[in-house]
């Protein structure tokens, strides 16, 4: 049984010490050495890389498409309120993904269905000569899920179709989603501070990839919460996302990108509203990444 506290999972030849083992009370005389042979051998290994090797390969004829999904409108049943102020969103990521060199295009108002279908559409298309994947969904939310203009779908079936399994041609490429919707009903009040301001080839030619790698989702928010957004000059995250992309998008690493984002966010914004439970609120958003090199646009 593999649920077995002293299963080992043969990996054919008998040698136990290339053999792997469950996590659960492992043999520790036989692990222990095995993790030495292996960092040696691993260390060797990362000594002949160069620094291209930790980055993802940009040098092709496109740097990709990105997709702006900008719900604004919603149906009575939905319960959902207009999203004033997404349209200056829009407006400022197609201008700032279009700078960086994406053929950049806009829908709007997308029922889930369409939504879905645009996608997997996207999906299937050939990225052969695409460096990368960008997607940017505007919308209402809740945790785990986002609205369409008639409803709510699960993120996870929007963004399911790019896995290295089902998009052959994004595989080990950059597949980047920014969301920018509410992922709760929980507010933050803050806290005062103290002070102010794969080309692994020479490992094994027949290497699998994980299906899940190489995405990054950026989230307006972290789990639970409210993301806000100003009705006349757009959301708090794209706000900041777009000044930090106009400034350091060629220059900065994607996660050095996204961390100025998050300090952009959390320093320079705070809510205003007449509702004293609306009023002085903070956000901070949330970066969740399984990109396997670093991205340099």
């Amino acid at each position: 049984m593999a649920d077995d506290p002293g299963y080992i999972m043969d990996q054919g030849a008998g040698d136990s010490a290339d053999s792997d083992m469950v996590d659960a009370k492992p043999d520790r005389s036989s692990f222990v050495p095995s993790i030495f042979s292996k960092k040696k051998k691993n260390d060797t290994k990362h000594s002949d890389k160069t620094v291209s090797d930790f980055k993802y390969n940009m040098d092709f004829e496109k740097v990709g498409k990105c997709i702006i999904i900008n719900n604004k409108n919603f149906s009575g049943e939905t319960g959902m309120g207009t999203r004033n102020g997404t349209d200056r969103d829009a407006e400022a990521l197609f201008k700032c993904f279009q700078r960086l060199g994406f053929e950049v295009v806009v829908f709007n108002d997308l029922s889930c269905a369409k939504m879905q279908d645009l996608l997997k559409q996207a999906s299937e298309e050939d990225h052969t000569k695409s460096a990368c994947f960008a997607c940017v969904l505007l919308s209402h939310g809740e945790e785990n899920v986002i609205y369409g203009t008639d409803g709510t779908i699960p993120i996870k079936e929007l963004t399911a179709c790019f896995r290295g399994d089902r998009c052959k041609t994004l595989l080990e490429k950059p597949k980047l989603f920014f969301i920018q919707a509410c992922r709760g009903t929980e507010l933050d009040d803050g806290v005062q501070a103290d002070s102010g301001s794969l080309s692994d080839t020479d490992a094994n030619p027949q290497y699998k990839i994980p299906v899940e790698a190489d995405f990054l989702f950026a989230y307006s928010t972290v789990p639970g919460y409210y993301s806000w957004r100003n009705q006349e000059r757009g959301s708090w995250f794209v706000q900041a996302l777009c000044s930090i992309l106009n400034e350091h998008g060629k220059d900065l690493e994607i996660m050095q990108i996204l961390t100025r984002v998050n300090c952009m966010v959390a320093r320079h914004f705070e809510s205003r509203s007449d509702d004293p439970l609306l009023d002085q609120k903070k956000q901070i958003p949330c970066v969740v990444s399984m990109l396997t090199k670093e991205l340099y646009f």
